[in-house]
């Protein structure tokens, strides 16, 4: 059993003053885990991370979805050794940025050219800017109920924290319902000749039952009818649906896509990849054209994220990680199946039948989604070394092992649920709930 927490405890009395949030992403905050839990890691390998404490988890996320071969993967720390010897920033060019190119476009023949960028936000923020350029409108369409595209003014606009952002900028920014092609046709009858781009996912962990295929066609035909752009965003998807991701498993043509997390294992490479016409808009070329000042990033070509992405690439060619990491996953969902059933609490606990993303939902005694809940869960889940947010990540270093070890953890963690849920879960849940990122109020 886990429980000494004494740095941890000393790390958030003093982190909060130092940074705001006390983290760099809002989804590591405290704010985002029980109260009993680790707040500062001191390192990972493969699987697994370690604490402040010297505590060791069973790590679900892997880096926020980022890391999907493994902590401190030897083959890609290896290729950047390589880097670091020869130096990571130049006053022009590095040739490895060429290489980068040539080799992830060959991974999307639908695309002609590329762009390097540090974090996701940027590029979905660079692939808007082009929509808008090659258009000439200025509104920008994305689903109500997606979680996070970018920190930029024409995402945050739409959520809870939109405080500080101009009312003219919140009214650029439209939406529509997931998945629903009416949704979006209604959307374009609303604003004739205004929307500039679509922006969507290709599909989500908990959209099993939805033919997302058949929406993302059909979405890409409409838009294409309005005269307007479709960008795809494979930040989740990309290297976890498929190989590079869900365009190639629906076998799509988006005017572009952008991508991250998972594509260099965890180290900070972005890309936006798309069709000439639309990003030769931000090149140097067309002498006499008005210049489209696109991503200008000093960091964006660092010679060692782009190998960390070149030797991601070459370890998912070799090894099939995408089939390995879905076999696992498949192997998840079966097994925690086998936890709730025996626990007769199918009423109550449920994951989501995805092979690349399982999500955890739980309900309260009335049936409804609770926080509460999950939170307690989720503090039950720490005590016995598993570190989670109610997803799974398989990674090309999980075992079945380590899911079998989660599920040991769950079967802890589920003990007593229904009677919890009758009594309320604030009797047994040390601190608050996790609250949501997106929310008006602190």
């Amino acid at each position: 059993m886990i429980t000494n927490f004494k740095n941890s405890d000393e790390y958030r009395k003093k982190i909060h003053n130092l940074i705001p949030g006390g983290a760099h992403t809002y989804s590591k905050g405290d704010d985002q885990f029980p109260l009993l839990s680790p707040a500062a890691i001191s390192y990972g390998k493969g699987g697994y991370l370690f604490d402040i404490d010297d505590n060791k988890f069973l790590d679900c996320s892997m880096g926020l979805t980022s890391v999907s071969l493994g902590h401190a993967y030897e083959p890609i720390i290896n290729r950047i050794k390589l880097e670091l010897d020869k130096g990571v920033n130049f006053m022009r060019p590095s040739i490895i940025e060429g290489e980068m190119a040539e080799k992830f476009l060959s991974l999307v023949p639908q695309h002609d050219m590329i762009k390097f960028a540090k974090n996701g936000s940027i590029v979905t923020t660079a692939a808007v800017k082009l929509a808008r350029a090659k258009t000439g409108r200025k509104l920008v369409a994305f689903p109500s109920d997606h979680p996070f595209y970018s920190y930029d003014d024409w995402f945050i606009a739409k959520t809870a924290c939109n405080l500080g952002i101009p009312d003219e900028i919140i009214d650029l920014s439209v939406t529509f319902k997931s998945n629903d092609l009416k949704s979006l046709e209604e959307l374009f009858s609303k604003y004739p000749n205004q929307i500039a781009c679509v922006i969507t996912e290709p599909e989500r962990s908990v959209d099993v039952e939805i033919d997302c295929a058949k929406f993302i066609k059909e979405a890409i035909e409409l838009t294409h009818k309005n005269e307007a752009l479709f960008i795809l965003d494979e930040m989740i998807t990309g290297f976890k649906t498929d190989f590079p991701g869900s365009i190639k498993k629906f076998n799509i043509k988006p005017d572009m896509a952008t991508w991250g997390k998972g594509i260099a294992n965890g180290f900070s490479f972005c890309a936006l990849t798309g069709t000439k016409d639309v990003m030769e808009l931000g090149g140097i070329r067309n002498t006499g054209s008005e210049k489209v000042f696109l991503v200008s990033t000093t960091h964006g070509g660092e010679t060692h994220t782009i190998a960390a992405g070149l030797a991601t690439i070459h370890e998912f060619e070799k090894n099939k990680v995408i089939e390995k990491n879905q076999a696992l996953g498949d192997y998840f969902v079966s097994e925690v199946n086998k936890v709730i059933l025996a626990k007769r609490l199918q009423a109550f606990v449920s994951v989501s039948n995805s092979n690349w993303m399982p999500i955890l939902s739980f309900k309260n005694k009335n049936g409804d989604v609770c926080n509460g809940m999950r939170t307690y869960v989720l503090q039950e889940l720490i005590k016995k070394g598993v570190l989670c947010q109610g997803i799974f990540i398989p990674c090309f270093n999980h075992t079945k092992f380590d899911v079998d070890f989660f599920c040991e953890g769950l079967d802890f963690a589920l003990n007593n649920y229904e009677q919890i849920s009758e009594m309320g879960y604030e009797n047994v849940l040390i601190g608050s709930p996790t609250k949501p990122v997106f929310r008006k109020f602190l």
